[in-house]
């Protein structure tokens, strides 16, 4: 059995509903901040999904961001190692400054620039200390909770036209297709325990904006550009965080399909719910 904390979010959603090996719960069901080893009872492999995920939040709120991301992988790590069964603890791009101009493979210099990168870069630490593996990943949507592509959705059928910044650029990442990594990467336990799993290519948010007005059969250039300069937020965002996927492929694992087409399979997966009188996509 693979224990998922943090389960009912969209990646727990998604794990649960491609393995009936699979135990997602949730973080009132699992506190990883409080976890023993005994909580971790029957498990053969951990995948840690429980996060503070609030970026601006966490620019004020630290400390518990720190509980979570840090406190928590780390307790789970040694659980894990007393057990002798693995961890996989999925982390972010924003451990990186995001002053990069080419994909960042997971031996490079991090810098993170907001609270939110610091507490899960020093989670990444704990769990890389005690053994663990480390799966860094970026811009993550599902059918389960809320993520940009459901709020795009939102904005389109609310409003004639939208601005989006165009001076960040990453990789969106489906949440089905990172489950299937690492429920492979559980499964194989490759040597190298740091690695890198998005979807392929890379756009901005801008570009992803538009994306999914063409998936929603909506005309595209009602998304207009803008830069973050005019969307100022409390934590600061990477403006380049492309992370290679080198590494994954070199440790035999399955390269997670391009961001578009991955988009276009989850629009028939629905994840967003189809409106009344709408013709079905395909």
């Amino acid at each position: 059995m693979i224990l998922v904390p943090g389960g009912r979010g969209q990646l727990g959603h998604d794990l649960a509903e491609l393995s009936s090996g699979v135990r997602a719960l949730s973080s009132a069901e699992l506190d990883v901040t409080k976890v023993t080893a005994a909580d971790l009872a029957g498990a053969t492999a951990v995948i840690n999904c429980a996060a503070y995920t609030a970026v601006d939040a966490a620019e004020t709120d630290e400390d518990r961001a720190f509980a979570v991301n840090a406190v928590g992988p780390g307790l789970l790590a040694e659980a894990c190692a007393s057990l002798g069964i693995p961890l996989v603890q999925v982390s972010t791009d924003y451990v990186f400054s995001g002053d990069g101009d080419r994909p960042y493979e997971p031996s490079d210099p991090v810098g993170p620039k907001s609270a939110y990168g610091r507490t899960k870069l020093e989670g990444e630490r704990r769990v890389l200390e005690s053994g663990g593996y480390v799966v860094r990943t970026s811009w993550v949507y599902g059918v389960g909770g809320s993520n940009f592509v459901k709020t795009m959705a939102s904005l389109e059928s609310s409003r004639p036209s939208l601005s989006v910044v165009d001076d960040q650029r990453g990789a969106p990442t489906w949440s089905r297709d990172l489950a299937a990594g690492l429920l492979e990467l559980a499964s194989v336990l490759p040597a190298q325990r740091l690695l890198h799993a998005t979807g392929g290519g890379e756009t901005t948010w801008f570009g992803f904006a538009q994306a999914i007005f063409e998936e929603l059969g909506a005309d595209p250039s009602r998304v207009m550009p803008c830069t973050t300069a005019d969307f100022p937020r409390p934590a600061p965002r990477p403006a380049y965080s492309v992370l290679s996927g080198a590494a994954w492929a070199a440790a035999g694992l399955r390269p997670l399909p391009h961001w578009r087409s991955a988009l276009s399979e989850a629009f028939q997966a629905g994840v967003v719910a189809p409106r009344a009188g709408a013709a079905p996509l395909g």
